[in-house]
């Protein structure tokens, strides 16, 4: 099976970073941009066109028009015509400095977008790559809830009227923060990380069964929400089953695969009485504990088979 491929339109891109457009070409915007990769072209604009990124954003910088104010124009030209009639998404020309004529007219016979921004060239494109990992991302969608909790990223899953939006809509009363309600919207950012949103004609919206869609940022502030949170556990509610055993210890590690990625998860079964919101906060901190090394339950069964190594040696010696 294929996997799917995003793109995202050099037109989004131009307006997420405020880039100036230094020519004029005719469907520019649409260009779509497939992969995170840029390219600083030392080597081609010497002439080495061996193992070239075709697809890839090309970011000029101070030492690359330092290298072609060396030349002469002559050889500047021919440099400058080998390097645009490559394929390629666009030129940008970091530090704000001024393209050399030949370098507009080249861009211009080519078809090839030229940008400029006044940003350091290496911090620019490590906040592109960051964006562009994010919009090219692998991606899904899961029924579900996703709150920041003690800075944790709590993904709930479950059925269908299990109580996944109520427990949100108690966990921001609490002072947490709404990420997604009802669909998530996850992408894998690295081969560690997912990171969870809302779809744009949702967020921030809410669905309470009884009372209907609530807006959360406009009852309890712009501090209730968040636009984006890394997930870090995954919570499985499900309805309380008297004929199923639940963990009651938390020795042993689960985990729920999402895009090959696997995330540590807790089952919790649902009654009523039961306080969700607070097993949730109590779920996140002893995360987050375990994570700095410490896990209560393994303690806890030290303990008890020291004690019990204790009471053999005393009834052996007895």
């Amino acid at each position: 099976m294929t996997k799917p491929s995003y793109t995202v339109p050099l037109g989004k891109i131009i307006s997420e970073f405020r880039l100036e457009v230094l020519n004029n070409v005719p469907g520019a915007h649409d260009i779509p941009v497939t992969t995170s990769d840029i390219n600083r072209p030392g080597l081609q604009l010497a002439g080495f066109f061996e193992y070239f990124g075709s697809d890839r954003i090309q970011l000029i910088g101070t030492v690359e028009m330092a290298y072609l104010q060396n030349l002469s124009f002559d050889e500047r030209y021919a440099s400058l015509d080998r390097y645009f009639s490559h394929e390629f998404p666009c030129v940008i020309i970091a530090r704000g400095k001024e393209p050399f004529p030949e370098m507009i007219e080249l861009a211009n016979k080519y078809g090839k977008p030229l940008l400029r921004t006044d940003e350091e060239t290496s911090r620019f494109a490590s906040y592109l790559i960051t964006y562009l990992n994010v919009e090219l991302a692998p991606r899904c969608t899961r029924h579900g809830v996703l709150v920041e909790v003690y800075g944790e990223g709590i993904l709930m899953l479950g059925e269908s009227g299990v109580g996944k939006s109520e427990t949100a809509l108690e966990l921001v009363k609490r002072g947490h923060r709404l990420v997604a309600d009802d669909v998530v919207e996850i992408r894998k950012v690295s081969n560690r990380t997912l990171v969870g949103s809302s779809p744009d004609i949702i967020r921030h919206f809410i669905e309470i069964r009884g009372v209907g869609i609530l807006d959360v940022k406009n009852l309890y502030g712009v501090g209730s929400v968040k636009m984006t949170e890394s997930i870090n556990l995954v919570v499985n509610m499900e309805l309380w089953d008297t004929k199923k055993q639940y963990d009651r210890l938390g020795i042993h590690d689960e985990y729920t695969e999402i895009l090959g990625i696997r995330i540590p998860s807790l089952t919790i079964p649902v009654r009523p009485g039961r306080n969700l919101a607070i097993i949730i906060e109590v779920a996140a901190i002893n995360h987050r504990q375990k994570k700095m090394g410490y896990n209560a339950a393994k303690v806890l069964s030290q303990r008890v088979m020291s004690e019990i190594e204790k009471n053999s040696m005393s009834n052996s010696e007895a």
